[in-house]
């Protein structure tokens, strides 16, 4: 089913229930990874999630269609993460550097859900990969994350996160560079 059908079905009432279900099927898997990669852990991940989606509920009505349906639940989703993680700094005062080390005990603890199969080398490559990414400010994550493994494409980050397309560019090289830098130099410590 389109977006255009559940938002139709949404706006009727007697099927309203039945399209939101079929909206949270159709985009949870996505989300729940989309924000999964921002704060590591499994049951943060499953709030934001929810919370993501009574956002939803709560505003569906109100949808414009300015943007694809798609990009704006990725927005809602993209400001609960980066709130999330801010006010886990501001509660327990914690420079960026704790929360980055919080996330990390997790990252090693979790490792299971970065593996992509039973290669060990593949495994490793993939802890150092969300390692560097943690390494990175919020929001060249976020963008890191939308680019490569989403796919996105510059033109619909921009409408999630509300930033110019030279910029995410930008952002996007940075991160790149600053991954690269952390390979080569975990490399060199090895």
């Amino acid at each position: 089913m389109t977006d255009e059908e559940l938002l139709a079905k949404f706006r009727d009432p007697s099927s309203r229930n039945y399209a939101f279900n079929l909206l949270v099927r159709k985009y949870q898997q996505k989300i729940y990874w989309h924000i999964r990669k921002m704060v590591i852990d499994h049951d943060d991940a499953d709030d934001l999630v929810q919370e993501t989606f009574i956002k939803v509920w709560n505003s569906l009505e109100q949808f414009r269609g300015d943007s694809q349906l798609y990009t704006w639940i990725y927005r809602i989703a993209t400001n609960e993460c980066l709130n999330y993680l801010n006010k886990k700094r501001r509660r327990f005062f914690l420079p960026i550097g704790d929360v980055e080390g919080e996330l990390m005990e997790k990252l090693e603890t979790n490792a299971a859900y970065v593996t992509s199969g039973n290669d060990p080398s593949g495994e490793d490559v993939q802890l150092k990969l969300q390692k560097a990414l943690l390494k990175l400010p919020d929001k060249q994550r976020l963008v890191f994350n939308m680019k490569y493994f989403d796919d996105m494409k510059y033109e619909d980050i921009s409408e999630i996160t509300g930033t110019s397309v030279g910029a995410l560019k930008a952002s996007y090289h940075l991160a790149v560079k600053k991954i690269e830098d952390f390979f080569n130099n975990s490399d060199t410590d090895d």
